[in-house]
C-alpha cells in the first residue's frame, strides 16, 4: 500500500514529466552481419523491432546475413577481430564503441579488433 501511495504522489507532484516520458515513442535499431564476406547492414529509428531487423538485413545484401544485435532507444556498435566479432549497446555512440572494442579484444585474446559499424536511434 505504501508503494502505491509513493507512486501516486509522484504522478500528482510531477504530472508533466510522467506524461512526457510515456509520450516518447520507442525507437529500434539492428545490426546484421556476414563475417565471411564482411558484409554488414544497420538500421535505426524504426518504430518496430521487426522493421529494424528487416531493414538491416536488406542493407547487408548477402543471403547469409544474420541479425546479430538489436537495440532500443540508444546506440550499438560492431567490431571484428581475428577469430570472432563482438557487438554491444550503450546510451551513446562512444559508450557502445568502447564496450564493443573491449568485448572484441577479450574474445580475441587481446588481438586487434576493427570497428566496423555503429548506429544510434534519436
Amino acid at each position: 500500500m505504501r508503494g502505491v501511495l509513493v507512486l501516486l504522489s509522484f504522478f500528482l507532484a510531477f504530472p508533466a514529466q510522467a506524461q512526457k516520458k510515456s509520450a516518447t515513442p520507442n525507437r529500434f535499431g539492428a545490426i546484421a552481419y556476414h563475417r565471411a564476406s564482411q558484409s554488414w547492414g544497420i538500421s535505426y529509428d524504426k518504430a518496430r523491432e521487426r522493421d529494424a531487423s528487416v531493414d538491416a538485413l536488406k542493407q547487408c545484401g548477402q543471403r547469409e546475413c544474420e541479425v546479430i544485435h538489436k537495440f532500443k532507444n540508444g546506440c550499438a556498435a560492431l567490431a571484428d577481430g581475428l577469430k570472432i566479432q563482438a557487438v554491444a549497446s550503450g546510451a551513446t555512440r562512444d559508450e557502445a564503441e568502447t564496450k564493443t572494442l573491449r568485448r572484441c579484444a577479450e574474445a580475441n585474446r587481446a588481438a586487434s579488433c576493427n570497428l566496423i559499424a555503429w548506429a544510434c536511434t534519436r
